[in-house]
């Protein structure tokens, strides 16, 4: 029977590494021809906005050396003005049963974090110490633990447009990030001089200029999936050496920094390459210390699927959840 997860389920099962190890492992098999990602879509009425995204993988292996074989999975969240309600459906490939239906927010901030923390592991300079944040909120809070766990991070600058949110942030990631220090910035400027950056807002115009960036800099813009909004100034395009997307067809309708940047004649869609073949090994990212690089995370559906299915794993080894 298809078990039942609550978001309270998943904040007990799943942990960094599993989404770190799960998102890593599925750019890997997507590489090699195994995992197929359909594209996010949205369909509209009244002030409701429904967007669905699937995914199906053909196998990978967890952080304990786990295989998964045979998973598909569709994720669907609607919107209404300040509401969203995420779930993710998990299929078993071979018998066509629905394996779990999963209320999918923490899901969700975790795989996205995930995913930066991957970026960062293959395309951040190798002795990366220094990190810094723009935005505050819940989804942030998994971006600093993911790039934390990828690099030897020693230092962490917060930038945020509340100073009472920077402070809350800063006060509760060193709660969780033994060893690090965390630690609020009043300028936007300050936040950019550093080895990682994470832009994780709602912004429609951008808040880090690529004026501001020091060579080396690794560019993590994960907040905006929708052509209308920019984290990145066009300078922060165009100083990257080394662009990585999630997918291509997505970034295409989704990703407004390098939407504009082409549009603009600044960049070609040839630039711009799948983060998939750096981590498979196929392509090389980053080339010197001395470049900067940039991973645009539009947040697709294998990366849910792979995670989702080391949920349900789990789930059913500790007995967690309700059959229905």
């Amino acid at each position: 029977m298809p078990l039942f997860l609550t978001e309270q389920d998943v904040t007990k099962l799943l942990t960094m590494e599993d989404a770190l190890a799960a998102v890593e492992a599925v750019f890997k098999a997507q590489a090699a021809g195994d995992a197929t990602n359909e594209p996010r879509r949205r369909l509209r009425a009244g002030g409701a906005v429904l967007q669905v995204m699937g995914g199906a993988v053909g196998g990978f292996k967890d952080s304990s050396g786990g295989e998964y074989k045979g998973m598909l999975g569709l994720k669907s969240y609607l919107v209404t003005g300040a509401k969203a309600r995420f779930y993710v459906n998990l299929y078993d490939a071979e018998s066509g049963e629905l394996l779990a239906f999963i209320e999918a927010d923490k899901l969700g901030q975790m795989r996205t974090g995930a995913a930066s923390g991957v970026a960062t592991k293959f395309l951040a300079r190798a002795d990366a110490k220094t990190v810094g944040v723009y935005g505050t909120g819940w989804q942030a809070q998994s971006q600093v633990e993911a790039v934390c766990a990828a690099r030897k991070i020693e230092s962490v600058k917060v930038y945020g447009r509340s100073p009472e949110n920077r402070e809350r942030f800063c006060q509760e990631m060193t709660a969780r990030l033994t060893g690090v220090k965390i630690a609020p910035v009043e300028r936007p400027e300050e936040a950019a001089d550093a080895d990682v950056i994470v832009t994780i807002t709602s912004s429609r115009e951008p808040v880090l200029q690529g004026a501001w960036l020091k060579p080396g800099a690794h560019m993590n813009a994960a907040g905006g999936n929708s052509i209308l909004r920019r984290e990145l100034d066009d300078e922060a395009v165009r100083r990257s050496s080394f662009i990585a997307v999630d997918s291509i067809d997505q970034a295409k309708i989704e990703a407004g920094e390098l939407v504009t940047a082409v549009e603009k004649g600044m960049l070609t869609w040839e630039r711009v390459r799948e983060l998939r073949y750096v981590v498979s090994g196929e392509m090389r990212g980053r080339t010197s210390d001395n470049q900067i690089t940039l991973f645009k995370s539009l947040g697709v559906a294998i990366e849910d699927v792979a995670t989702a299915a080391v949920i349900y794993r789990k789930a059913k080894q500790q007995n967690v959840g309700k059959e229905f």
